[in-house]
């Protein structure tokens, strides 16, 4: 086996990657970490399609239930955590499994992050308060002005990176394309050895139906309940980045009356579908990239065949 060796298995959301990361553990000497950014809160089960509590006895996955949803968690966060429980797994003898579909962790863990100017409260709350009066796509227009390359990337509607890159030019005057230019710090995983593979659906109508399956799981096991409990929390509030999770700020507008369930429901689809279109570009970006079908048969044995031949 290479010495250090880590897997990543990464793909579009819906694709069945926790299936075939128990299948995987089954067969490798294998400790997932999860990386999947509204994992990490506490409270967030059924949205965000977290395994259940018998899955987790089972196949423990580190980086699940580490935050509570008042709280920010952010990639440098998710680069410090994942690589101490790289080491520790490494150190235990056994391989790291990273699993999820957050392609910036994933991105940056391996290749480093930028260093950017910290946050900056006022400048935030300057740009909330455009939003609530031109909105979020006015906000994107105004990123293309002094970012070009930025907006490019981010959706009208991603909130929360509109806002960062914007935050992080008015606060230093140099667009965030260009801080990410000029330097990046040392990868975390920067020693370890990573072996990507993504799982992904080769026809797109066939991942609508199961992105659209799962959702209508999630309403009848009681998604609905799971975001009323949270919208009673002290200090949890639409804004924050727990909330923006696909699913959650859809239905929380929804509890608060400013939508039906049915354009909530419309809403989340649309929102799911434009992730794992998203998800999807990533991909197609990533280099030393194997890829399997997960719908195929045969898949478990193709990965598994793949990997004796990497790290044996």
């Amino acid at each position: 086996m290479i010495a250090n060796t880590a897997i990543c298995l990464m793909g579009p959301t819906a694709t069945g990657k926790t299936d075939v990361a128990i299948s995987l553990c089954k067969r490798f000497p294998f400790d997932v970490i999860s990386v999947d950014s509204a994992l990490v809160y506490r409270g967030m089960d059924i949205g965000t399609a977290k395994p259940d509590a018998e899955t987790l006895r089972r196949t423990p996955h580190r980086l699940i239930d580490i935050r509570n949803p008042e709280q920010r968690y952010s990639a440098g966060d998710f680069v410090r955590d994942a690589h101490d429980a790289i080491k520790a797994i490494l150190a235990a003898g056994r391989i790291p499994l990273l699993v999820g579909g957050t392609m910036m962790y994933f991105r940056s863990l391996t290749e480093g992050i930028a260093n950017l100017p910290a946050a900056d409260p006022k400048i935030r709350a300057g740009i909330d308060d455009d939003a609530d009066k031109h909105g979020w796509p006015a906000l994107h227009a105004r990123l293309a002005e002094v970012d070009a390359a930025a907006a490019a990337r981010i959706s009208p509607n991603d909130r929360q990176r509109i806002q960062r890159a914007l935050e992080v030019f008015l606060s230093s005057g140099i667009p965030m394309t260009e801080w990410q230019r000029e330097g990046r710090t040392r990868a975390a995983g920067e020693d370890v050895c990573f072996i990507k593979i993504a799982l992904q659906t080769t026809v797109r109508p066939v991942l609508n139906e199961r992105i659209e399956e799962r959702l209508n799981r999630m309403l009848e096991i009681g998604f609905l309940d799971e975001v009323r409990s949270l919208m009673q929390r002290p200090g949890l509030t639409p804004d924050k980045p727990s909330m923006r999770a696909v699913g959650y700020r859809q239905f929380w507008a929804h509890l608060a009356g400013d939508c039906s369930h049915d354009e909530a429901r419309q809403r989340t689809l649309i929102a799911t579908r434009q992730l794992a279109k998203r998800q999807r570009t990533w991909l197609r970006a990533e280099s030393a990239l194997s890829s399997y079908d997960a719908l195929e048969s045969g898949t478990i044995e193709a990965i598994s065949a793949y990997l004796d031949e990497k790290m044996g």
